[in-house]
């Protein structure tokens, strides 16, 4: 069993590596937009996966890690597959509809979902007056976005809901595989939601879609491999190498980074605008991710390990 209690000091070059990371992890909104203006929103979702799945079997293999599931693991993770269907179709019906500096802000809203979840549901892992102060903070910012002036038409605030919808799916998947991660390895708990997902998806885009397929551009190719490859699959591994070597806790410290990158990578490729009312939320979730995470040295977040933020 692999032990979190000797973990190496982070150096300058591997806290880098953690901000690109982050960065990455941060640019994913906008590449699922890029990917919106080729394919449907659950067209574009399976292509993603299917990409993250494959790429996942074959490292699996070269890593030898054993991927075969017993019955009792395949009855705790269907339940986890449901979850993942509701969560990427909120994520993606939720950016066609809003933009991707909204969907970063809301998105990053998870921490603070998992530990209110944690602390019914997590022995031990109660709300402190921190804690609190961080959920606090990060609700106050979510709560400013829907009073963004663009949000006038509704168009935007109904897709801040569908992604807010997708946020608690993915929170309480996190907190279930809390409780189960000690019976699978985290490729297993991570590949099966994706390959028993992969056909609702698909069927998902052929009835509500408007069309599963309108053009293939470079763009769209490479919003998806971004997607699949770059986020999904190496972001997997790369966080998950990182976290073994340095722990949860120094790693969460870089996630305030996430939501600022989305934030920018919008502004700056999709012209999104930085309204008062987004910069507000922007601090306020930004500061609530620190209050919670920063100078943590007891336990570490129940945001389960083989999940990257925002992935």
């Amino acid at each position: 069993m692999d032990s979190v209690v000797k973990n190496a000091d982070m150096t300058l070059g591997p806290a880098l590596f953690v901000i690109w990371l982050c960065m990455l992890f941060g640019g994913n909104g906008v590449a699922m937009k890029f990917s919106y203006t080729g394919l449907g929103p659950f067209t574009a979702a399976g292509i993603r996966f299917s990409l993250a799945a494959a790429l996942l079997i074959l490292w699996a293999r070269y890593k030898k890690i054993p991927l075969q599931l017993d019955r009792e693991q395949w009855r705790l993770i269907l339940v986890q597959c449901g979850l993942f269907v509701i969560q990427v179709a909120g994520f993606h019906l939720g950016l066609d509809n809003t933009t991707a500096s909204h969907g970063a802000l809301v998105a990053n809203v998870l921490p603070f979902m998992v530990l209110i979840l944690a602390h019914f549901f997590i022995p031990g892992d109660t709300i402190t007056l921190k804690k609190a102060a961080g959920i606090l903070l990060g609700f106050i910012g979510v709560v400013v976005l829907f009073f963004d002036e663009p949000d006038l038409n509704g168009d935007l605030r109904t897709g801040d809901l569908m992604v807010l919808t997708a946020v608690v799916s993915w929170s309480i998947s996190a907190v279930y595989v809390k409780r189960i991660i000690d019976r699978f390895n985290t490729v297993q708990v991570t590949l099966y939601p994706m390959i028993t997902g992969i056909p609702f998806l698909f069927l998902a885009g052929f009835v509500w879609d408007t069309a599963m397929v309108t053009r293939i551009s470079p763009t769209v190719v490479k919003a998806v491999v971004y997607q699949g490859a770059v986020t999904a699959a190496f972001g997997f591994v790369a966080w998950n190498t990182m976290l073994k070597r340095f722990g949860a806790t120094a790693l969460h410290s870089f996630v305030f980074i996430v939501p600022l990158a989305g934030v920018s990578f919008g502004v700056m490729f999709l012209d999104e605008p930085l309204t008062p009312h987004l910069l507000t939320a922007i601090a306020c979730i930004v500061a609530g991710i620190m209050v919670v995470n920063l100078k943590r040295r007891k336990k570490t977040p129940v945001v389960p390990p083989h999940r990257p933020p925002f992935n």
